[in-house]
């Protein structure tokens, strides 16, 4: 069964150019596209362990009679069949219950709570609690449609961190393109990395998978940041709970997003490689 990547559409401009961005994600990597057209405000995704109500801004709303056939145009444009999600289930507050079995979800570039709100509406705040709580990682697009055709892994020598590489092994996978591999040795050492691929048994698919690897050992974010490819999706592993503290390398996410123009793909500290089984409490749509 191919994967699934679940996209929320707003009918303006904006709205288009982040469909386009999942489109190409999904024709990149062999995925199948869910669209949801939002008629409420919010909606409610349930999670193993936290429910996250998110709050859509009114362009999401914005010509709720034409939102279906701007959506299915671009998407046939483009060569895809989407499926279009129409929820079934509720909450006792009416909220529209999206259950989140899917593989990747895409959500706008601007995740920071002081944001202009060209995105998910007040999604900073939920953005960080999707990526938290989500077994599946999420794709932060570029404002305005952008390709890629190489893979930057960003990733340290936690033991957590590697879900960031072996999320870009499945990408490089799918996609067929090798990807480069930033680490940073703020704490440990070169010895340290190596030491957690060695306890992992990625030696393997490193030799493989890997075509470069940019070792910083001294430096800010922003000198490593200058070295990212301007056509890579990069691919982000985040820790814990202070999801904005904890992303690469302990910097901000707003420093990343005002660095890069690059699609984000992040992976939470849940992410679940798509050949483990799926938990029993995975309701179906």
């Amino acid at each position: 069964m191919a994967a699934r990547l679940f996209h929320v559409f707003r009918n303006n401009p904006f709205g288009r150019e982040t469909l386009l961005q999942s489109i190409y994600f999904c024709k990149k990597v062999g995925a199948s596209l869910l669209v949801y057209i939002p008629k409420h405000k919010k909606f409610s995704m349930h999670f193993e362990n936290d429910i996250v109500q998110v709050d859509l801004d009114n362009s999401y709303l914005t010509s709720p009679d034409t939102a279906l056939k701007n959506a299915t145009d671009v998407t046939e444009k483009m060569g895809i069949k989407a499926k279009f999600l129409d929820p079934k289930h509720y909450t006792t507050s009416k909220l529209p219950v999206i259950q989140p079995n899917f593989d990747f979800m895409t959500c706008p570039r601007s995740i920071s709570d002081l944001s202009s709100k060209i995105g998910l509406g007040y999604l900073g705040p939920r953005v960080k609690r999707i990526i938290e709580s989500a077994r599946f990682p999420v794709l932060i697009t570029s404002p305005a449609y952008k390709e890629w055709d190489t893979l930057a892994v960003f990733s340290d020598e936690s033991a957590k961190a590697v879900n960031a590489l072996m999320l870009g092994f499945r990408i490089s996978r799918a996609s067929g393109i090798r990807l480069d591999v930033f680490p940073q040795m703020e704490e440990g050492s070169r010895e340290s990395y190596e030491k957690i691929i060695k306890d992992k048994n990625l030696q393997k698919e490193i030799s493989r998978r890997v075509n470069k690897w940019h070792i910083f050992e001294k430096g800010t974010l922003e000198e490593i940041l200058y070295e990212v490819p301007h056509n890579a999706l990069v691919v982000l592993g985040a820790l814990g709970h202070s999801i904005l503290k904890d992303i690469a390398f302990g910097s901000n996410m707003g420093k990343i997003q005002s660095s890069l123009p690059d699609n984000l793909l992040i992976a939470g500290p849940n992410y679940t490689e798509p050949n483990t089984s799926i938990p029993s409490w995975f309701p179906f749509l």
